[in-house]
């Protein structure tokens, strides 16, 4: 049977790094499952097979509005049981249900232009008041099983976990990072100063000259000290 065309939500980007190894990349961009991922046995199994098919250490690449909590609880899953290194990179937003998915990184960097957003669980219900205590019930539950992808990435109080949700609560990176919900910001390495090795070299090859110098000076002029212990000092004073 043919794979329904919105159920893909993600892009697997294997490129080549510096090492010449594959890097393995992927791209979690747009609503998280437009359709819902509950009592599904293909599309997780077709994520968790294409996440399976490498190993070794994986990034992936978020801007993402959210989506269904099914989908992004089994994501989340899938990633912290991958036996590799799992570095999240939120290049636009990562709200809602992409949050729990970004919690599952190993390390979490956001550009200094993005945005995390966390709030309660929603739904839709209808019937008498017992169908809706119901649900009441149910969305607490849900609330509460995404507090503990929160609480284990930043140690904060489940208390306050709750509180943020319930204000639905948007930060940007310096607030995320203040948080422990996220670990860094995005570098520009183009703009990372380089150590001038060419320079570092040149600077001991004139103190090795100099020093060099000075104990030819002493030999020729007999001054009665140790050129050996001379040197020895000199040695010393450049280090």
């Amino acid at each position: 049977m043919p794979e329904p065309k919105n159920r893909r939500f993600w892009v697997w980007k294997n490129q080549e790094s510096e090492s010449g190894a594959p890097e393995r990349v992927l791209e979690l961009y747009g609503t998280i499952a437009e359709e819902s991922w509950f009592d599904d046995d293909v599309t997780p199994k077709m994520f968790k097979d294409e996440l399976l098919s490498g190993s070794g250490p994986v990034t992936i690449w978020i801007n993402s509005p959210g989506g269904d909590c099914i989908a992004a609880s089994q994501i989340y899953s899938m990633f912290m049981d991958y036996k590799g290194e799992v570095t999240v990179k939120i290049d636009g937003i990562a709200a809602s249900a992409a949050s729990v998915i970004a919690m599952a990184g190993t390390k979490v960097l956001m550009a200094p232009t993005a945005l995390l957003m966390i709030h309660n669980p929603m739904t839709m219900a209808m019937g008498d008041a017992g169908d809706m205590q119901k649900a009441i019930a149910m969305l607490d539950e849900v609330k509460q099983s995404i507090i503990n992808a929160y609480e284990i990435k930043s140690g904060l109080s489940r208390n306050k976990l709750s509180k943020l949700m319930d204000e639905e609560t948007w930060m940007n990176a310096n607030r995320a990072i203040e948080l422990g919900l996220a670990d860094g910001l995005l570098e520009d390495e183009k703009k990372a100063p380089k150590e001038d090795v060419s320079f570092d070299f040149s600077r001991k090859a004139v103190n090795q000259t100099l020093i060099n110098k000075i104990a030819d000076k002493a030999r020729q002029e007999k001054t009665g000290r140790s050129i050996d212990t001379l040197m020895e000092r000199l040695q010393l004073i450049s280090h």
